[in-house]
């Protein structure tokens, strides 16, 4: 297959906002696709060549795209760059210097996906002393053979910035189309994703065995489930109605969640984002080699950093001193972590998955041998008002952030990859006026002015609304963000930085500068009010106004464990409002 062939499709699928037109382009370019290497094309076309759990990653910097660049097109690096302080975009740079290109090619062959794919996967593969300058080489030799489009693309996907726009969930809707039936099949083809996190091989199995095929997908140690998510009430009653009268209540830690996968002697940690972690937690892994006394299992657990001297637990933020490449063992001493177990999804060849959660948690404590490190979360089942009240006030003096209650009824399944009912946050201070905090994902930005000329003055937030896979704004926010802040956002944000509203984003205000939606920041505002030009649940609380949070102050957490699809959603911001005035009309 040519990868002209993809490129165009690319060109035309970045010049369309609209969705459906989207999704029929990529169902074209799925449909012309040779089932062999669709898993390619899946990677490819969602900017990266495995799925996010596999360690691997291109890695190449705009300093050394540049240098490849050059030595493909014979232009100077200083003339690429001068482009590049224009346009922003590596992508463009690429196709116009190789439209110009004064180094002529001998006995120039045309790129096909394979080539480009293998390629790719060899400049991530490189390691050692001369790895930079294979790395290089490797990617001059493809942009010699490029066409100007093929160039554009190319350059984006090794630089991580390919903004086609394009989410997960349409690939889905296209794949559903192609070769599952319809789009109303999606549904089989997402639960297989949300087991496996691997868009590849789901789109590998539906075009060879269609969707019989992918009915029998099932879940593999190695391969992280997608985690299920919770929504949120603000007092036991409520949370009691939801859950049917009965929960089993469990302490919300302040920690970072990770899904452990044992397998044998061997034991891999993913984030929420699915990446592999192992490397940052090494005490992690070796705790769960220990007292998981399972073969094989896929579990779930916070981990949290401890204090060494008082045992006491340590906030989030302690914990992301951990998140680091180097100087490991040093972070290990200063920042030694216990897991708190909370679910199994898979014990010795079954899928629990499926099971009520009350199984899942006998099998759990089945799976594995508690020590002061690694325990069971603390839990409490009840179903009365004042148990549940202290149980919480319990937590939060533990240092906890509140509960998680959770369904105890017969489909009270593992909801892969989805927020629902059937787990619900009951965190601290919901019962003040907007005094919990946010998650929100930066979707835009405003240029400064006065001391902030030449950086951000204020950036544009948008909460997530899982019905329509958007984003929709709540609220701008200046406040709070150090003079550090201020110079390194610029650089921070430039690789998600577009030229137009991302297709995801529904905003009625105009920003100066665009945002992919990728980076979640946590926000705390004064409260939540009605709004003629925010977007967040419009129409949901009085037609024509949506809702807005009012002074907004960035508390400093940058969110790097969330994905945006992780960010606070709009039914939380309704939920929160609707308890806002509650309060006041009680007060």
């Amino acid at each position: 297959m040519k990868y002209v062939v993809i490129a165009e499709a690319y060109e035309k699928i970045e010049a369309t906002t609209k969705r459906l037109e989207m999704t029929d382009l990529l169902v074209g370019l799925l449909e012309n696709t040779p089932k062999k290497i669709i898993d390619k094309v899946v990677y490819l076309t969602q900017g990266k060549i495995h799925p996010d759990f596999v360690d691997l990653e291109i890695g190449i910097a705009e300093k050394l795209a540049i240098k490849a660049l050059a030595r493909a097109s014979g232009i100077k690096e200083s003339e690429i760059e001068e482009n590049l302080k224009k346009t922003g975009d590596i992508g463009e740079a690429a196709q116009k210097f190789i439209a110009d290109k004064r180094q002529v090619t001998f006995f120039q062959q045309s790129l096909t996906v394979q080539r480009v794919y293998g390629t790719l996967d060899k400049m991530a593969k490189a390691s050692g002393s001369g790895a930079v300058d294979l790395k290089m080489a490797l990617l001059a030799g493809l942009l010699a053979d490029a066409a100007p489009k093929e160039a554009k693309y190319i350059m984006r996907t090794v630089t991580g910035n390919l903004r086609l726009g394009i989410a997960d969930m349409t690939v889905l809707d296209a794949l559903a189309t192609a070769y599952g039936g319809g789009k109303e099949n999606r549904g089989y083809l997402e639960r297989a994703y949300n087991v496996s996190s691997d868009l590849g091989r789901v789109a590998r199995i539906v075009a060879e065995k269609g969707l019989e095929g992918v009915k029998k997908f099932e879940i593999s140690v190695g391969e992280p489930v997608r985690p299920m998510l919770c929504e949120r009430l603000s007092s036991p009653e409520e949370i009691l109605e939801k859950l049917g009268g009965k929960c089993i209540a469990e302490y919300k830690y302040d920690g970072e969640r990770i899904q452990a996968h044992k397998k044998g002697g061997e034991v891999a940690l993913f984030s929420r984002r699915l990446e592999n972690i192992s490397g940052q937690y090494p005490d992690a892994v070796k705790l769960l080699k220990k007292y998981v006394q399972a073969k094989d299992a896929i579990l779930e657990a916070e981990c949290v950093a401890v204090d060494p001297d008082t045992g006491e637990m340590k906030p989030f933020q302690e914990l992301m001193h951990r998140r680091r490449k180097y100087g490991i063992e040093k972070a290990m001493e200063e920042y030694p972590v216990s897991l708190f177990m909370f679910d199994a999804l898979y014990v010795d060849g079954k899928d629990l998955t499926l099971r009520p959660y009350p199984v899942r948690r006998r099998a759990l404590e089945e799976a594995i041998e508690e020590s002061d490190r690694l325990k069971i979360a603390k839990y409490m089942v009840t179903g009365d008002v004042k148990e549940l009240e202290k149980f919480f006030l319990e937590a939060i003096e533990d240092g906890c952030e509140g509960l998680v209650c959770k369904s105890v009824a017969e489909d009270s399944v593992y909801q892969a990859g989805a927020r629902g009912w059937l787990w619900i946050k009951y965190k601290r201070d919901y019962k003040s006026e907007m005094t919990d905090t946010v998650d929100l994902v930066l979707v835009g930005a405003f240029h400064g002015r006065g001391k902030r000329a030449g950086t951000y003055g204020a950036f544009l937030l948008a909460a997530y609304n899982p019905d329509n896979d958007a984003f929709e704004t709540v609220t701008k926010c200046g406040t709070g963000f150090t003079d550090e802040d201020l110079a390194k956002l610029p650089r921070i944000m430039k690789k998600h930085a577009i030229p137009h509203k991302h297709s995801r984003v529904q905003s009625m205000v105009e920003a100066d500068v665009w945002f992919e939606p990728a980076t979640v920041i946590e926000v705390l505002g004064a409260e939540i009010t009605l709004s003629p030009i925010h977007t967040c649940a419009m129409n949901n609380v009085r037609k024509g106004s949506g809702l807005a949070i009012r002074f907004p102050r960035f508390t400093g957490n940058y969110r790097l464990d969330k994905s945006a699809e992780d960010a606070t959603t709009t039914m939380e911001i309704v939920e929160m409002y609707r308890n806002q005035l509650k309060r006041i009309s009680e007060s």
